[in-house]
């Protein structure tokens, strides 16, 4: 009978608070870190031994905020797209996947993100008209399969683009309306209930998938769909994440919808508190960090689909003085264009000195790095599970090799790590006790097998896709423009790296 122990030997642990690495062994019963001792510490008879010499442990990063459905669609983002655009285009790049195609989009993920040192993620899964449990199964299989923890959750919404965005429809041309028109997101009712069956139902072991959900928008959901959301995150106990005032069109609609700002009318609604992470987060104003800071809600920082779309940047000190927990996320690999944790958390420190010369104030290699780790497993939900090499948490390594040239020489672990390490130097990846990645070779799929369907998936449904694109790009120069004015409304809050006179 084999073991349920593994004792790690010979690596050298990542200490954040002494930036450096401490020789340590550590180890694990089945998929959880029963103790680190000191080299040579004693280990039950028969244990499996990893040798971990010439490597640094460091917690598995955990990507705070990723769509799985849109991996397959990775290099289809246009070169200059705010985000609207690409909400205009998503139809045309994320339209007719079978559940084979949503199972790639998982595992490509998976894959991905195993490779560049993440082990869990969070989804934000959608599905046109409304979610379904056979997607959903395709998707979280996928992750499964290649051994990463996620926590998914339907990404949902009763309004399209150009429901939410009032004058939208009416600024389409007239040979065009009829088309945008007829393109209807289901009714709340039958939304929200289809996804509060997936939670009556969750099929997936919750030690590895979890369930959460994801009102997309607050202006794309009615007051009447965001108060079933926050019931059903109450009811069933699920983590809930909306992308919060992620451009300036957005939070100037808010205000102008609402009277108040978007984190205000989500606090007059009930949905702010402990289980909240808001995506983005960057049209923020003091108050609404206040509001998020009494209720205990996290913040999910992703800087490069930020600079992406020109979304803005977003200032995380104030939220941090604040006591609000922040986590690092890519975005989607169609909006980011990889999904590699170390470049968000190198990205979110530096974007950090370019915003205030008070040096003091710039986010630090150890808190960012915090951030990537312990704070996206707090935005979770996963507090106290993943994101710390600790007793009693689960056996979530990722080991760098120390003979990389990325390491040569070695001045401060915890500084290399977040301004030099890009992924390449991700030796192995252990998730849950289990080696998935070992030496540089994928344990739980076969890649060549997986690039030659995932790159045939993507051929047919570019070709799939084709009408979809061209009826995207004949309402891109209207919505381009409609919210370019938008944009160039006044607000109170500045978060663009231009000159105010937008």
């Amino acid at each position: 009978m084999a073991s349920a122990f593994t004792i790690i030997r010979n690596g050298r642990l990542v200490d954040l608070r002494r930036r450096q690495t401490v020789p340590a062994d550590i180890l694990v019963d089945g998929d959880t870190i029963l103790e680190i001792g000191p080299p040579g510490m004693e280990a039950p008879d028969g244990a499996v031994l990893v040798d971990a010499s010439d490597r640094a442990m460091m917690p598995g990063l955990v990507n705070g905020h990723v769509h799985g459905h849109g991996t397959l669609a990775k290099g289809l983002v246009g070169d200059r797209w705010p985000l609207e655009l690409f909400l205009n285009a998503t139809p045309g790049m994320t339209g007719n996947r079978t559940f084979e195609d949503k199972y790639l989009n998982g595992v490509v993920a998976a894959v991905e993100m195993i490779r560049k040192g993440c082990t869990a993620c969070y989804d934000l899964f959608f599905e046109f008209p409304l979610p379904s449990r056979d997607g959903l199964i395709a998707l979280g299989q996928g992750y499964r399969d290649a051994g990463v923890r996620a926590v998914i959750a339907p990404m949902i919404a009763d309004y399209t683009l150009y429901q939410a965005y009032p004058g939208l429809i009416d600024a389409v041309p007239d040979a065009l309306r009829a088309d945008v028109m007829a393109f209807r997101l289901a009714p709340y009712q039958a939304t929200a209930d289809a996804a509060e069956e997936l939670y009556a139902h969750w099929p997936f072991d919750r030690d590895w998938i979890r369930p959460a959900i994801a009102p997309t928008i607050p202006i794309h959901c009615s007051d009447e769909f965001l108060i079933r959301c926050r019931d059903l995150a109450r009811a069933y106990d699920l983590p809930l994440q909306t992308h919060l005032a992620e451009t300036k069109a957005q939070a100037v609609l808010g205000l102008r919808k609402y009277g108040k700002t978007l984190t205000a009318h989500l606090d007059s609604l009930g949905v702010l508190g402990p289980h909240l992470s808001a995506a983005h987060a960057i049209w923020l104003d003091r108050d609404d960090l206040s509001r998020l800071a009494a209720n205990g809600a996290s913040v999910v920082h992703a800087p490069v689909s930020n600079m992406r779309f020109g979304s803005g940047l977003a200032h995380l000190r104030p939220m941090i003085e604040r006591g609000i927990n922040v986590g690092i996320a890519t975005d989607a690999a169609n909006s980011s264009d990889q999904l590699n944790m170390f470049e968000s958390t190198r990205l979110a420190a530096l974007i950090s000195r370019v915003q205030t010369p008070d040096f003091e104030s710039w986010l630090g290699a150890d808190e960012v790095l915090q951030m990537a780790t312990a704070g996206s497993a707090r935005a979770m939900g996963q507090h106290g599970v993943i994101g710390e090499i600790a007793p009693r948490y689960k056996a979530d390594i990722v080991f760098l090799d120390l003979g990389h040239i990325n390491y040569v020489p070695c001045h401060d672990m915890v500084s290399q790590i977040v301004f030099t390490e890009n992924g390449a130097a991700v030796d192995s990846v252990m998730i849950g006790g289990r080696m998935v990645l070992d030496h540089g070779r994928l344990t739980t799929i076969d890649e060549k097998k997986l690039r030659q369907d995932a790159s045939a998936a993507a051929e047919r449904l570019f070709a799939a896709n084709t009408a979809m694109r061209a009826f995207a790009r004949e309402l891109q120069p209207v919505v381009g423009q409609f919210c370019h004015r938008l944009a160039c409304e006044p607000y109170h809050v500045h978060r663009l790296a231009s000159p105010r006179e937008a």
